[in-house]
């Protein structure tokens, strides 16, 4: 049977703040000359923001440039920096450090990103873009040429055998001139594309962080709306790149996270765990009293940088905020890039409409190079590798590019991939977590409730193992099953059967966060979208 076949002169994959911003540019350009470009922006969430997580302080000069009078409609931006700190931790004190230039959050807002994102869509349908959500995009569409001219949508209804159900819908084929990915970070089909046309540097290839995020509902009396604290330090050792964020906001709202390199070595290290570790530091418990956990959710993130961005168009399309890696890991800043790569994307697209299905929008990259994102992000290029090197000469390096060679060292350093650190368990001791106390601390089952994840539970796995054998002679017998550890929603476990060890995979836990396809020692582990819909449902995350 033949699929529904859908056309639009550009269709988005990804309905976070880069895809709906190139959509609400286009359509403003299409308004202002009175052209009529169709657009169409492809959400796999179940709504606008479901699968949206991010910390999130936002710098606001994108939206200044692409809704000016965001504060007359009401943008959920209701919380301003008022204070900065930046702490060292050790295990029973902190020192306070003066904050970087580059963390400075003066003039930024805390917000929930999946509301603001519910905002951006509400200006979109203003502009009559088309919103389909709900629906993964799962494959992309080729002419004889083999460019890019769309994408089609998964089938659903199918079970695990492959069968079909009474609810069964056949996926979309969505033609496009022009296709964006705005997946977010390790993006199914943006990976595909970074294959396919050879995107992506060998000698630098992306490399990534995971961040474990819980949202906290807490006494009026003790919320200090506007406050920001980030550390580095303890619970890691000085050698795993990572720390904390912090942030009092909203109606007496606290939200707490943290960040760990996925280049990190010891196999028995659990990010989850860590999170937990932090929330009981001397100088941080406090911020819970009387407090109730009402969120939880986990998101890998891109921190490779200026040097592992991918060439970024192709013929037919183009990557746009997190899928290419737009974040400034020492400014811990993503968002605002992200919408600025999609605005600059948007206006060099327009600028060369109409054109035949297939051809490739140079001047994206050219005018990229021109903007201030490019910029920062080449200032800041050596800070995340230098911490390879520890913490201390971290720190110090930081402290040395930022004051003295103002991100113009004569040198880039480069980048390994993450997957290739991890160490054999042998050559480590069992990390000792504390046990959960339901109050402060909790157990990631517990903590994957509140993600309010929704995967039918007789569908087709998202989560493939390429080589299943692979899972106890390489992950078992040397990394000690590292999946069921650097997973935070407890979706690998091992069971014995008959004295055997055997991977069990429970993907309905799975809250989409990809790094289990991203630090497998192998590469053996293969995240592909499930079901459009589902997944976590973020709502004030």
């Amino acid at each position: 049977m033949a699929r529904e076949t859908m056309d639009f002169d550009v269709v988005i994959v990804g309905g976070g703040p880069a895809g709906l911003s190139a959509a609400i540019r286009l359509a403003q350009l299409n308004q202002y000359h009175q052209r009529e470009i169709s657009i169409a922006v492809i959400e796999k969430g179940s709504q606008i923001g479901a699968h949206q997580l991010s910390g999130a302080v936002l710098n606001p000069r994108a939206l200044n440039q692409l809704i000016p009078n965001w504060k007359e409609l009401d943008a959920p931006l209701n919380t301003a920096v008022k204070q900065d700190e930046f702490l060292w931790l050790t295990k029973s004190s902190a020192r306070k450090l003066p904050v970087p230039s580059n963390l400075n959050n003066e003039g930024n807002y805390i917000i929930s990103l999946g509301e603001f994102c519910q905002w951006l869509a509400k200006q979109a349908e203003k502009l009559n873009i088309s919103i389909f959500t709900g629906f993964s995009a799962t494959d992309i569409i080729y002419d004889d040429a083999g460019f890019v001219c769309g994408i089609i949508t998964g089938d659903m209804g199918l079970n695990k055998n492959g069968q079909r159900s009474d609810r069964y819908q056949q996926g979309i084929e969505i033609l496009a001139k022009q296709t964006f990915f705005a997946e977010g970070c390790h993006g199914s089909l943006s990976q595909k594309i970074i294959e396919q046309f050879g995107l992506r540097s060998t000698e630098n290839p992306q490399t990534y962080g995971i961040g474990v995020k819980e949202l906290w509902k807490i006494p009026k009396e003790h919320h200090q709306p506007g406050r920001v604290i980030h550390s580095v330090g303890w619970p890691l050792k000085n050698t795993t790149y990572g720390g904390s964020f912090l942030y009092h906001w909203g109606e007496n709202y606290v939200s707490v996270g943290f960040v760990v390199g996925l280049d990190y070595q010891n196999p028995y290290l659990d990010p989850f765990a860590e999170l937990q570790r932090f929330k009981t530091h001397p100088s941080i418990i406090h911020n819970f009293d009387g407090g109730e956990r009402i969120g939880y959710g986990a998101r890998a993130l891109c921190e490779g940088g200026y040097q592992s961005l991918p060439t970024l168009t192709f013929p037919g399309g183009l990557l746009i905020g997190d899928a290419a890696g737009f974040l400034n890991v020492p400014r811990l800043k993503g968002i605002h890039y992200a919408m600025e790569s999609a605005i600059i994307a948007a206006e060099s697209i327009f600028a060369t409409f109409p054109k035949q299905m297939g051809y490739e929008c140079e001047t994206y990259t050219q005018h990229l190079e021109l903007s201030p994102l490019y910029d920062e992000l080449y200032r800041a290029r050596n800070i995340r590798p230098a911490f390879r090197h520890g913490l201390l000469f971290g720190l110090a390096y930081a402290a040395l590019d930022t004051y003295i060679f103002r991100g113009n060292a004569p040198w880039t350093f480069k980048h390994e991939a993450d997957h290739a650190q991890l160490k054999p368990a042998k050559q480590y001791s069992i990390i000792e977590y504390p046990k959960p106390d339901g109050k402060i601390t909790f157990d990631k089952l517990s903590s994957v409730y509140l993600a309010n994840i929704d995967h039918r539970e007789d569908q087709p796995s998202h989560l493939i193992l390429k080589n299943p054998a692979l899972a106890i002679d390489i992950n078992y017998n040397t990394y000690a099953s590292p999946e069921t550890r650097y997973c935070p929603a407890k979706v690998y476990e091992i069971v014995m059967e008959n004295n055997n060890p055997r991977l069990q995979i429970n993907a309905s836990n799975c809250i989409h966060c990809k790094t289990c396809d991203i630090k497998d020692p192998r590469q053996n582990i293969l995240w592909v979208p499930p079901e459009g819909g589902s997944g976590p449902n973020y709502s004030e995350m």
